[in-house]
């Protein structure tokens, strides 16, 4: 019966994290709103792709937490783990593009009314264990943040065979993250970021370390492969480049049907440079998924598949 319930796999990925609403301002003006944060772009982005998707977040019960879910609804996700909650505001991010640049930033008050945005608010235990029958049925999970209550989601997902994606923007609990790191497939970084605090922790997962434009190393039992950045067509916007990177190594897995147990970088490279090959064309669109919206998931489907042989994968 264990075995029956770990090779039937009802989902391709349950993610939770951070999932925003980005008021998107360009140039100094407000062009667009649109769902943002990593967690909700690389579920979003998979979703568009026909994946399984089904978040497992918390967001408040108000007009932006309407406007979140209808996004997920439209790309075909799985909404009924979005837990949202009377009396919680949905998170939200402005976002600064400049075209003349590409350089994107973020901020935490209103432009407008210089009043702080409401923040991010991560899944507890018990909204964890409501997503269980999600949690021990999906092939992927996906997180980008730490609580107690991620926790309990990741040990579900990584006892029942699933592969745990972690993707951290900062280290804030030195104890989660360590159970974190115990319960992770792979550990995907910018060096920019946490290159110093990670560099010293043992690691039995695989590593993806990004360092920017210039490209990523993936990294395994003491072997490190880099792989250069793909050049990009036209440079307006970089955001959500490395979130581009995450959806083509997931899809990939997905097509693959590969397993945590089988994981090899080797084979994880081609991945990777699909992921590169999404990012290097997003950056020609404002937005995290520009490309997406402005020539379809038809279009971004077409980019993965493409033949790699033109990009290189040097050991180091």
């Amino acid at each position: 019966m264990e075995i029956a319930t770990q090779l039937q796999y009802r989902f391709d990925v349950a993610g939770t994290g951070l999932t925003v609403l980005d008021r998107i301002y360009t140039d100094g003006d407000l062009a667009d709103e649109a769902l943002g944060g990593s967690c909700g772009n690389v579920l979003l982005s998979l979703a568009m792709l026909h994946r399984n998707v089904v978040p497992v977040i918390t967001i408040g019960d108000d007009d932006e937490g309407r406007r979140l879910v209808a996004e997920f609804v439209e790309a075909g996700a799985i909404v009924d783990h979005i837990y949202r909650k009377a009396g919680v505001r949905s998170p939200i991010i402005a976002q600064d593009v400049d075209t003349a640049s590409g350089v994107h930033g973020f901020r935490f008050v209103c432009p407008d009314t210089y009043e702080s945005l409401p923040q991010y608010e991560p899944i507890s235990e018990s909204e964890a264990a409501s997503a269980l029958h999600i949690l021990t049925q999906c092939s992927v999970f996906y997180a980008d943040r730490l609580s107690s209550g991620i926790i309990h989601a990741m040990r579900a997902a990584k006892l029942s065979g699933a592969i745990v994606f972690f993707e951290p923007s900062d280290v804030d609990h030195d104890e989660l993250f360590r159970e974190a790191l115990e319960l992770t497939s792979i550990l995907k970084y910018s060096v920019d970021r946490l290159g110093d605090r990670l560099a010293e922790l043992e690691y039995d997962c695989i590593r993806i370390v990004t360092h920017g434009a210039d490209g990523l190393e993936v990294h395994h039992d003491g072997s490190a492969v880099w792989c250069s950045a793909v050049s990009a067509p036209a440079i307006l916007d970089t955001c959500g480049s490395g979130d581009m990177v995450s959806v083509g190594v997931i899809d990939w897995m997905l097509s693959s049907g590969v397993s945590a147990e089988s994981l090899d970088v080797t084979y994880l490279l081609e991945g990777v440079l699909a992921g590169q090959r999404l990012a290097a064309e997003n950056c020609a669109f404002a937005g995290a998924r520009g490309l997406f919206k402005q020539c379809g998931p038809a279009y971004a489907r077409e980019v993965l598949r493409e033949c790699p042989d033109r990009y290189s994968a040097a050991s180091k």
